[in-house]
């Protein structure tokens, strides 16, 4: 009798503000990974705090077209307080956190903190997609002109 392989828990996190190509590359990369995909869609608050910026479409959009998409298991919102930033990844457990080429904020001490909180989660850096072409800042800056 087969032993069935162990159900990988993918969790990525991003703002998602004005869904393009380029963030469907990198969810879509990230569900290779794992049998489910679990995707955290941050705070208008902290998206604002780390980005200097707040984003073009309210996280309740945002999290209703991640959500909608056919291949992520599960879309929810951030924590409302950066502090508490590791909550959610307790609670979901995963085998492995997904990042952006792109995403280091709040990233470069995660396998330090893991170690420390006693997790083990596999980190894992995405390939972009077209990045000089979608990519939320540029097309950001083409709706300003």
């Amino acid at each position: 009798m087969s032993q069935e392989p162990k159900q990988n828990r993918v969790l990525v996190f991003g703002t998602f503000d004005l869904l393009h190509p380029g963030h469907l590359s990198f969810l879509r990369q990230a569900r290779k990974l794992g049998r489910e995909l679990y995707v955290v869609v941050a705070r208008d608050k902290n998206s604002e705090k780390l980005k200097g910026k707040h984003p073009i479409q309210n996280e309740q959009f945002r999290l209703n077209a991640i959500a909608k998409l056919p291949f992520v298991t599960k879309a929810l919102l951030g924590q409302i307080e950066l502090s508490h930033r590791y909550k959610l990844v307790r609670e979901l457990e995963p085998d492995i956190i997904a990042l952006g080429y792109d995403q280091f904020l709040l990233t470069t001490t995660l396998a330090d903190d893991f170690k420390v909180l006693g997790l083990n989660i596999q980190l894992v850096r995405l390939k972009p997609y077209r990045a000089d072409r979608y990519k939320s800042s540029i097309l950001r800056q083409k709706l300003n002109n």
